[in-house]
């Protein structure tokens, strides 16, 4: 039997995945409010990704996939703005989209992490070693990116979530991660996702050195 409960939700031009770090900067009167009571009840909303429309002014389609948001820092700036710092909890699923009043609300159910096997942190092995390329061809074109020796966490599922976001994959690709319930599965798309993500930035940096963006030794 599915268990649901009203949460309250924000949709966003961008795919947050459990362990991910999203900051927010809050300042539509609809979201304030969603931030005000989140900080005088629970600290958590939910945060799904907008299949057609704009983050502001509403009418947006919403995907029904998505993450519970935990906010672990807020400020209030004197404008009425807030300032947030939130991380991915559980995934969930939208059951059903209520009204957008005060703020975009809906019935969830919250899903549990992938299924784990014994031999995932074997293929985690793979997944940082293409992490590590990733991540030096961004920085290397100039992208933001994180450090080079970016380490992962021991456990296999949370180190694939922290792996992607790592990456800088594409929102419909984060958003097809999320929807994956097997571990192994999850690990083993996020190593393809990868190499696909590699092979494209190698392109990008022969095209930069063919025109002279680059020294031809670097």
């Amino acid at each position: 039997m599915t268990t649901s409960a009203e949460l309250g939700m924000f949709p966003l031009g961008t795919v947050l995945l459990p362990h991910a770090t999203l900051p927010l900067h809050v300042f539509e009167p609809r979201y304030r409010a969603l931030v005000e009571a989140c900080l005088e009840g629970t600290p958590e909303f939910g945060v799904v990704l907008i299949e057609r429309g704009s983050e502001v002014g509403g009418g947006d389609t919403r995907f029904d996939l998505g993450t519970v948001a935990r906010i672990v820092r807020a400020g209030r700036l004197d404008d009425g703005r807030y300032a947030l710092v939130t991380v991915g909890a559980e995934r969930l699923r939208v059951l059903r989209w209520l009204e957008d009043a005060p703020f975009p609300r809906a019935l969830v159910e919250r899903l549990p992490a992938p299924a784990a096997h014994a031999d995932d942190a074997s293929l985690i092995e793979g997944i940082r070693a293409a992490l590590v390329k990733v991540v030096a061809r961004r920085t290397e074109l100039g992208e933001p990116a994180p450090p080079v020796d970016l380490a992962l966490a021991d456990d296999p599922i949370r180190a694939g979530y922290e792996a992607a976001a790592a990456a800088g994959l594409g929102p419909l690709d984060a958003l097809e991660l999320l929807g994956i319930d097997d571990a192994a599965e999850l690990l083993r798309r996020l190593h393809g996702m990868l190499a696909g993500r590699l092979e494209l930035l190698d392109a990008r940096l022969r095209g930069a050195r063919e025109g002279g963006q680059f020294d031809s030794d670097s």
